[in-house]
């Protein structure tokens, strides 16, 4: 077994952890995501259900996981976990049925988990008219919270952006690589910040790269046009867990999912008119943001069942007495994408929306973690453009304007929520969107709108999708680029290695932050070490 090796170090050199199966034989279990099977004497391959996608954990908090599967078919899924590799004392639960309404899809909300422990799981389906015929035994690992003590480092990653522009799973290149690399790095969880597909990108045989390089994706019908039917949709979620590097991933690093535009369509908002894309024959944005939405539930190992609004996004992750993450949906009530100079507050300014910011900013009030992190899927002072206005006038699709003044449009959101938390101590934002990664420090005294604390903003991604950048700064909170890495050609492939996650580690004596931006090889790009106010 492992005695005589670190889990982390074990991991790192590509292994997996060997115990017995109730079933017989070997069990692999642990971050390769191996599977252990049992074959009913008589059932033929054809018979057994399949697990295309593997497993996913999620949404760890409170001593609470999701476990999210898939099956090919109409079959029950089962659940067993233990604190240890042998399954000795396994608790089993009977999941739910997969069946074609939530396209195979199941989960299980685990609760009442140990602090501060490894926990083994094995997922299967079994035919729910002959239970002795069951689908292979895919196996995984992961870490809970840590216990109220606070003597547990915190390791977290964070990315987005993904599979986008044309750039897909290129099995040659190795695949979606910078899962990987996040895997040997051995973090408790990965925070997706959004764009975790790309609905309105299609994904060809093959593209070529700069200096004309060939790259050769993989394709499945569903991602060879812009995604308009829920078929299409769920199918862009399927083909990225096809990648062998995201399935090993996800067997062993717990997912908190958010989403952004290209779940549904470039830069939508409910007022994005596509009578003129010609690619779309389904032209209601109304329609396809909730294909869109319903097929991202679907697939992200997400607990969302019981929340007063069914397919809310936005909420908190609790990770110990070191860290609550608050991740907030950019998206869904966003008033339409304007010239964003509104002198006041309105439904035409509105970017998180009133009531989500009112939540964001009572947590950020009551939480009693040493640090606050907030997971956005678009930058705060990123100009990020939309096109123009038929008088030519520029349109912005983030919350900056070009306007290095007081705040206007959707800034005045900003500013009452920095004005808000300004007494809220150990704030700090992460993002992804514009496909480079940068370290901003936000000052109120380089600030055209002063009243806010100081606070810092990480930019990391993409995920196997093009690469611009750098990005222009609008002033009006003050922000500087400290550090930024971008190519010199835009859309760059991932041939180019600009492909970016980053790392967050708490140091439980001195309660210090380390941020650090690394490339898809696992390289460091770039470090800043944050002390905590008050510790």
């Amino acid at each position: 077994m492992t005695s005589s090796i670190s889990r982390r170090s074990f991991l790192a050199q590509g292994g997996a952890l060997v115990g017995s199966s109730a079933l017989g034989g070997p069990l692999l279990l642990g971050g390769c995501g191996g599977s252990g099977t049992a074959i009913a004497i008589g059932v033929s391959e054809n018979e057994r259900p399949k697990m295309p996608s593997g497993i996913q954990f999620g949404d760890i908090t409170d001593n609470r996981a999701i476990i999210w599967s898939r099956s090919d078919r109409n079959a029950q899924m089962i659940v067993e976990y233990d604190t240890n590799d042998r399954f000795s004392n396994a608790s089993r639960i009977v999941g739910p049925t997969a069946s074609d309404a939530t396209d195979f899809t199941t989960r299980v909300d685990m609760s009442g988990l140990p602090a501060g422990q490894t926990v083994f799981v094995r997922v299967r389906y079994v035919d729910p008219n002959n239970s002795k015929i069951e689908s292979e035994t895919v196996t995984g690992q992961f870490r809970t919270t840590p216990a109220a003590d606070g003597t547990r480092a915190v390791r977290f990653h964070w990315s987005g952006d993904q599979c986008g522009q044309g750039w897909g799973i290129n099995t040659e290149f190795g695949g979606m690589k910078i899962y990987e690399a996040m895997r040997l790095r051995d973090p408790d969880f990965f925070v997706h910040n959004g764009d975790t597909i790309y609905a309105d990108g299609p994904i060809l045989a093959q593209v070529t790269a700069e200096n004309g390089k060939v790259w050769r994706n993989l394709v499945t019908e569903e991602v060879s046009k812009v995604a308009e039917t829920l078929k299409e949709y769920r199918g862009r979620h399927a083909y990225n867990m096809m990648d062998a590097n995201f399935r090993k991933f996800a067997a062993q690093v717990p997912q908190v999912w958010q989403w952004d535009d290209h779940e549904v369509t470039n830069n939508y908002s409910a007022s994005k008119d596509l009578s003129a894309d010609a690619r779309y024959t389904e032209k209601s944005i109304a329609t396809l943001t909730a294909r869109g939405r319903r097929a991202f539930l679907e697939y992200a190992p997400m607990r969302y069942y019981k929340q007063s609004e069914p397919q809310r996004i936005y909420r908190t992750i609790s990770h110990g007495p070191l860290l609550d993450v608050f991740v907030v949906d950019m998206r869904s009530y966003r008033g339409p994408n304007s010239t964003n100079l509104q002198t006041a507050e309105d439904a035409s300014s509105a970017f998180m929306g009133r009531e989500q910011v009112e939540w964001l900013i009572a947590g950020l009030k009551a939480s009693t973690a040493t640090w606050k992190v907030i997971s956005a899927d678009m930058p705060i002072g990123l100009n990020v453009g939309d096109g123009k206005n038929a008088q030519g006038d520029a349109l912005w699709e983030a919350l900056a304007n070009g306007n290095d003044g007081l705040p206007l449009g959707r800034e005045l959101e900003m500013a009452r929520l920095l004005s808000s938390i300004k007494a809220v101590r150990n704030v700090v934002w992460i993002t992804t969107d514009v496909h480079y990664c940068a370290a901003h420090y936000y000052d109120p005294a380089q600030a055209k709108f002063t009243n806010f604390s100081p606070f810092w903003e990480f930019v990391a991604g993409p995920m196997n999708a093009g690469t611009f950048g750098p990005g222009v700064l609008d002033k009006t909170f003050g922000p500087t680029a400290v550090f930024s890495k971008s190519p010199l050609i835009q859309n760059s492939s991932p041939f180019a290695g600009y492909q970016f996650f980053g790392e967050v580690n708490i140091d439980p004596q001195t309660k210090a932050m380390k941020v650090e931006l690394f490339n898809l090889d696992g390289v460091s790009q770039f470090a800043q070490t944050l002390p905590a106010a008050g510790a």
